[in-house]
Order: structure tokens, then sequence, then C-alpha cells
């Protein structure tokens, strides 16, 4: 048998290129439904792990599926605000701890989210550098993001505009990193964390500028009627918030009615999460709220069944390709005939030249 086998070594080494060929062909065959079915497999645990770590999620009436996206993962549109007043409606109940979320802005395609320090604490999530928000205008920054972007801490970020026509909107503000965080592997990684008041200021709903009762800002008062200061558009609005003019940044209206994008609500046993999930089963209702464990369920469901329909054709294929080399090998042993007719009349057995010819094909196989 040593001598078969060495036999058939030196045959296929001697052609090797075909060789080579056959054994790059089936192993895609083989393995292309397994690989397939593995990433499939490894994707949907990852998607489905974030999802159903997180309890309840709260947001306004629609999609569930695209509430999910954008709200665990950063992706898909930014759905319809609700009001903050929402965040504070989960708090009061006393059912479940409220972490806000709004999603709306990002930086050089990284996303921005506006949140609470809760939300790090949900997701046990590490400092590896620098420190924690303290206050506004300050950000902690993903490890890929940071990596991206090659922001480190004392590194500062800007927010992108959302549409290159928006010439009239507030200036993007710029935001000092604070702290980068340990990577962990899910889509907050790539996200750069502010406190919810920033991205309020993002969006407009809060602005800082220069000192109208000082006398280097007299061009800027339109008119004075007592304590009452009228400015003109040349006043200048700070696009950064350092310690010197923090103290100048106010807000405009009340704070219960400025948007987020979602409500992270983590209910404290299971008898709250009924509660409270009781509690918007009202027709007048506003906001929906779901499991986002089932709705991830119902997405991986109609993956899997696509998944199942592309193994299929790649089965197929894979047969037909299996076929193929049946064929080269018999097309092959049509091209050995007068090697074969040698081989017979140098003494060899048939059993022996059909075991050959068939270590050939097991090497090929196994290798």
């Amino acid at each position: 048998m040593r001598d078969l086998l060495y036999m058939a070594w030196r045959y296929l080494a001697y052609h090797r290129i075909k060789t080579i060929i056959l054994i790059l062909s089936i192993t895609l065959i083989v393995f292309l439904p397994a690989g397939l079915k593995i990433l499939v497999g490894r994707s949907a645990q990852s998607l489905t792990l974030r999802a159903e770590s997180t309890p309840l999620l709260i947001g306004a009436k629609g999609s569930p599926l695209e509430l999910a996206l954008n709200s665990l993962y950063f992706e898909s549109d930014t759905p319809r605000p609700i009001p903050f007043a929402q965040s504070r409606r989960v708090a009061d109940s006393k059912l479940a701890t409220a972490i806000p979320l709004y999603t709306r802005f990002s930086a050089l395609n990284f996303p921005i989210v506006g949140t609470s320090l809760d939300y790090f604490d949900f997701r046990a999530l590490a400092i590896a550098q620098g420190r924690q928000i303290v206050r506004i205008g300050e950000c902690v920054v993903g490890d890929r993001a940071a990596r991206d972007l090659d922001l480190g801490v004392g590194s500062s970020v800007i927010s992108s505009p959302e549409s290159v026509f928006d010439l009239a909107g507030v200036y993007p503000l710029k935001r000092k990193v604070v702290g980068i965080l340990a990577p962990d592997g899910t889509p907050d990684d790539r996200a750069i964390f502010v406190d919810l008041k920033t991205a309020w200021i993002i969006e407009g709903l809060a602005h800082g500028h220069q000192d109208l009762a000082t006398p280097a800002a007299a061009a800027g008062v339109l008119k004075r009627e007592g304590n009452v200061v009228v400015a003109n558009a040349s006043v200048m609005q700070f696009n950064e918030i350092t310690p010197d003019n923090m103290e100048s940044f106010h807000f405009h209206g009340d704070p219960a009615g400025f948007p987020i994008t979602a409500v992270i609500a983590v209910p404290h046993d299971s008898r709250s999460a009924t509660l409270l999930q009781g509690k918007y089963l009202g027709q007048d209702e506003e906001v929906q709220v779901f499991r986002p464990g089932r709705v991830m369920d119902e997405l991986l469901a109609t993956v899997l069944t696509v998944q199942n329909y592309v193994i299929a054709g790649a089965m197929v294929i894979g047969l037909s390709a299996l076929m193929t080399a049946a064929l080269v090998f018999m097309l092959s042993l049509r091209l050995r005939k007068r090697e074969i007719e040698t081989m017979h009349r140098i003494g060899s057995s048939k059993s022996r030249v059909t075991t050959l010819l068939g270590l050939e094909i097991v090497i090929v196989l196994l290798s």
C-alpha cells in the first residue's frame, strides 16, 4: 500500500496545477454552504444578544423594526421624535429606569448618541482612557470611532451638518473628547456619546453668545428696554463650549418638550415590565412600547428563511460542480489509457491499478 500511496502522491505532485484546481474547487463546494450558515448564525446571535439585553423600548408609533435598528444599532433613518416628557413619565412611574436616547446627528458618518450616564452602566461600557462626561460640550468616543477618526483624549470632534444646503442652521458644535471606551464588539464602538443637553445644543434648542451687557457687544444690540435686551443677527454665537463661555449657554423653552428618539426602559422585575406595558395600551397613546428581542426574532426568521433558499441554491451548484469534478476524473482516466495499459503489461493487477487511481481521488478529497 505504501508504494501505491507514493505513486499516487508523485502523480498528483507532477500534475500540480490540475491538482490545485481540483482541491480549490472541491473546497469551495464543501465549505461555501457551511461557511454561509456559520456567518449568518453568528450575525444573528450578535443581533439577538443586543436586542434581548434591552428589556423594553419606547418610541413614536410606526415601524418597531426601524425604531429598534436606530436605537439599538444606530442604523436606519431617524424615527419621528417624541418629547422628553416620555422619559420622565417612565421614571415617574417608579416601575423602571428610563434611559433617553437622541440619535439624530452624526460626525463623519459616525452616530452622535445623546443619552444619560445610565446608558453606560446599562451596556456595561468601560472607559479605557480619560474620564466620563461631566458637563455639556464633552463627549466619550467608542473604540472604533476613535481609531477611524484618529481621536484621543483632548481631541475635538465637530458634528456634521444634516444637509449641504443647511446654510441657515446653527453652527456645528465642536466637542472635546474626554474619554475613549474600551472595545466591546457592539455598535457602541462606532458611537460618539454626548449628554442630552449637548445634543439639544447641536439642534439649536440652546445656544451661547457674547454677553450683550458688555461694551464689546454694543454693535449687536438692537434695542434695550429695561432688563430686556434685543440683539440683532450680528451677535456672535459660540460653536464650542468652554469653561469661560459655559455660563452663557441657555435653553429656550421647556425641556419636557425637547425631542428624543426613544427611551430604553429597564424594569425592576417582570411584574413591573407588565404593568409598564399596560400603561401604553390606550387608543390615544402617541407612543408605543415593545420588546426589541421579539422584533429582531421576526426579522431573523425572515433572514433565516432566505438563508435556507440560498444554501439550497449553493448545494445545487455544489452538486453540479461535484459532477463536473467527477467528469474531470473520468476524462483524466481516458487520457491515461495508455499509461494504465503500460501498468498492466509490467505486471500490475487490475485491482492494484484501480486502488492507485482511487488513492489519487482520496488524496484530493482529503486535501
